[in-house]
C-alpha cells in the first residue's frame, strides 16, 4: 500500500523540525548583524583560501625537489606560483586579523554593543566572499600566469589565463576592506565606554585603528590600478603598454604605493595582538605605553612614503632611489621600538609559556630576522644584486608568515576561549607552536642562502648546485604543514570535548574579558565604566618583595 502509515508521522515530523532549526539557524548566520558572528563568519572563510593557498604552496614545494622541471611545465608553474600568491595576499593575509579577531574582539575591547554599522559589516563579508568566488573562479578555469604583482604590459597584453576576471575579483574584495577600516574608526572615535580615554585603549585598537587608515587612504588606489588592468587588457586602452602609448613605471608606482602599506595591513594587527600577550604572560604593564601606540601611527603614516625601494632596479632616478633608501631605514624605527618594548616588557617579568606566548616569542623572533634581512633589501647597492632571487621570497616570508600568521595563531588561541567558551589542550598546542617554529626555520633560512648565491625567484627549473637547499627547503615546508594542521584538529576537539572555560581564564586584563565567555549578543548586560590606565597589572618587583 502507497502513502505513509502512522507510525512514521512521528519521525517525519522529528525529521522536519530539525530541517526547519538547521535552515533558521544557517539563515540567522547568513543575515546576522552580530559582529562576533561575523568574525567567525570571516574565520571559516580565510581558513578555506589559506588550505587553497598552501595546496599551490605544496605544488611548488614538491616541484623545486629536483633541478629538472619534471612535474609541471614551466606555464603551468607559473599559474601555480600566481595562484598561490594571490589566494595568501588578497584572501588570507589582507583579511586575516583585521576581519577576524578585529571584528569579534573590537567593540568588547570598546565596551561597545556591536560595531557603529553593523550592516556595513555584513555587507563587508558578503563583498569579500562575491570577489574571493570570482577569484577562485578565474582559477579553476584556468588561472592566470602573471604573478601576484600583475606587472605590466605583460599582464595587460600578453598574459595566459583569466587577468581581467581575476583582477575584477580582486577589486570587489578591496571593498571589504575599505567597508571594515570605515567601520573600525568610526566605532573607536564614537563608541568608547565612558573613562576609555585615548590613552587608556588596548594596544590592538591602536593598532587596528593605524591599519583602518591604511585600507581607506591605499586599497582604493591598488583597486583601480587593478580596474585599469582590466580595461585595459578588455578594451585595449593604451595605460600601461607602452606600444599603446603607455608607461609600465606608471603600474609599478601606483601598484606599490598600495601594496607596500599593505604589508603593514597585514602585520600592524598582529603587532597588537603580541602586545596583548605579552603583557599578559608577563604579568606586567607594557614598557613604554605611548611610544608602542604611535609607533604603530608612525608605521602607517611612514609606510605611506617607502613604495620606491621595490623599483631600484626599474630605471627610476638613482635620486630618487637614495630618498627612498633612506625613508625605508627610517620605516624600520617605530618597528624596532615596539620589538625593543616587548622584550623590556618581558624583562623580569612573571612570564607563563603558554601556548599564546610562544606563539608571541615565535613572531619576534622571526620578525627580527624577517627585518634585519629588509635592510639589505632597501639599501641600493645589495638590492641590486638581491632582486627577483629566493632571499626576497624568505624574507617576505619570514615577515608575513613568520610574522603575522605566528601573530594570528598567538591571538587565536589566546581569545580561543573567549570566542568558544572552551579550552584547549595546553600540551597540544605547546608542540604545535615548536613544531611550526621549527618548521618554518627549515623551510625559508635555506632561501637566504640560495638566493644570495643567485639563484632566481619564479624558475621550476635549476641548476643542480642548488638542489640540497631546495631539499632542505622541502622538507621544513613538510615540518611546516604538521604544524598548521596541529591546530586544526585540537581546537575543533575542544569544542565538543574541551573544558568550559571561565570568564578570563588568564586572568587578563581589558574589557572583553569582564564578560561572559563566549559573549553575548550584545557584550554587556550594563556599560563598563573604566577607571584604570591599560595592563593594570601588579609590578613584579614590588610583588616579590612583599611576598618575601
Amino acid at each position: 500500500m502507497l502513502g505513509t502509515s502512522s507510525l512514521d508521522l512521528p519521525q517525519r515530523l522529528k525529521e522536519k523540525e530539525n530541517y526547519l532549526n538547521v535552515a533558521y539557524g544557517l539563515k540567522s548566520w547568513l543575515l546576522t548583524t552580530d559582529h562576533k558572528r561575523i568574525g567567525i563568519l570571516y574565520l571559516i572563510s580565510i581558513s578555506f583560501f589559506f588550505t587553497v593557498g598552501g595546496f599551490y604552496a605544496s605544488l611548488i614545494r614538491l616541484e623545486m625537489l629536483t633541478p629538472a622541471g619534471d612535474l609541471m611545465t614551466s606555464e603551468v608553474y607559473n599559474r601555480v606560483f600566481t595562484m598561490h600568491g594571490i589566494t595568501m595576499i588578497f584572501f588570507f593575509l589582507i583579511p586575516s586579523l583585521p576581519a577576524t579577531l578585529g571584528n569579534f574582539l573590537l567593540p568588547m575591547m570598546l565596551g561597545a554593543r556591536d560595531l557603529a554599522f553593523p550592516r556595513l559589516n555584513l555587507a563587508s563579508w558578503y563583498v569579500y566572499i562575491v570577489g574571493a568566488l570570482i577569484a577562485l573562479g578565474a582559477a579553476m578555469a584556468g588561472g592566470v600566469d602573471t604573478g601576484w604583482t600583475f606587472y605590466a604590459p605583460y599582464s595587460t597584453s600578453y598574459a595566459n589565463g583569466f587577468v581581467a576576471l581575476m583582477g575584477i575579483g580582486i577589486f570587489l574584495s578591496g571593498f571589504s576592506s575599505i567597508f571594515t577600516g570605515l567601520n573600525f574608526i568610526a566605532t573607536i572615535h564614537k563608541m568608547r565606554a565612558p573613562g576609555l580615554t585615548w590613552f587608556r585603549l588596548p594596544l590592538f585598537v591602536w593598532a587596528h585603528y593605524a591599519t583602518s587608515i591604511i585600507m581607506i587612504l591605499g586599497t582604493p588606489v591598488v583597486a583601480i590600478t587593478i580596474l585599469l588592468v582590466a580595461v585595459e587588457r578588455i578594451f585595449g586602452i593604451g595605460i600601461f603598454d607602452p606600444e599603446l602609448g603607455g608607461d609600465p613605471v606608471l603600474f609599478q608606482h601606483l601598484f606599490w604605493f598600495y601594496s607596500h602599506p599593505a604589508v603593514y595591513i597585514m602585520i600592524l594587527p598582529g603587532m597588537g595582538v603580541i602586545s596583548e600577550v605579552i603583557t599578559t604572560f608577563s604579568r606586567k604593564r607594557i614598557f613604554g605605553y605611548h611610544f608602542v601606540a604611535f609607533s604603530s601611527l608612525a608605521i602607517a603614516v611612514v609606510g605611506f612614503l617607502v613604495w620606491g625601494h621595490h623599483m631600484f632596479v626599474s630605471g627610476q632616478s638613482p635620486y630618487a632611489g637614495i630618498i627612498f633608501s633612506f625613508l625605508t631605514y627610517l620605516v624600520a624605527i617605530p618597528s624596532a621600538i615596539k620589538v625593543f618594548n616587548w622584550t623590556a616588557t618581558i624583562y623580569k617579568g612573571n612570564i607563563t609559556f603558554s601556548t599564546p606566548m610562544i606563539y608571541a616569542l615565535a613572531f619576534i623572533g622571526l620578525f627580527l630576522v624577517g627585518g634585519l634581512t629588509g635592510l639589505f633589501l632597501g639599501a641600493i647597492a645589495t638590492d641590486v644584486h638581491l632582486t627577483d632571487t629566493y632571499f626576497v621570497v624568505s624574507h617576505f616570508h619570514y615577515v608575513m608568515v613568520g610574522g603575522m600568521v605566528m601573530a594570528f595563531l598567538a591571538g587565536l588561541h589566546h581569545w580561543w576561549p573567549k570566542i568558544t567558551g572552551r579550552m584547549y589542550s595546553e600540551k597540544w598546542g605547546v608542540a604545535a607552536a615548536l613544531i611550526t617554529f621549527f618548521g618554518f626555520n627549515f623551510t625559508f633560512f635555506p632561501q637566504f642562502i640560495v638566493g644570495f648565491l643567485g639563484m632566481p625567484r619564479r624558475y621550476h627549473a635549476y641548476p643542480d648546485e642548488f638542489q640540497f637547499w631546495q631539499v632542505s627547503s622541502t622538507l621544513g615546508a613538510t615540518l611546516l604543514l604538521v604544524g598548521f594542521l596541529m591546530p586544526f584538529f585540537y581546537l575543533m576537539w575542544s569544542l565538543w570535548k574541551g573544558e568550559k572555560a571561565p570568564d578570563n581564564p588568564w586572568n587578563a586584563t581589558g574589557l572583553e574579558w569582564k564578560t561572559s565567555s563566549p559573549p553575548p549578543v550584545f557584550n554587556f548586560d550594563e556599560t563598563p565604566v573604566v577607571t584604570e590606565p591599560p595592563y593594570n597589572y601588579p609590578d613584579p618587583e614590588v610583588t616579590a618583595a612583599e611576598s618575601a
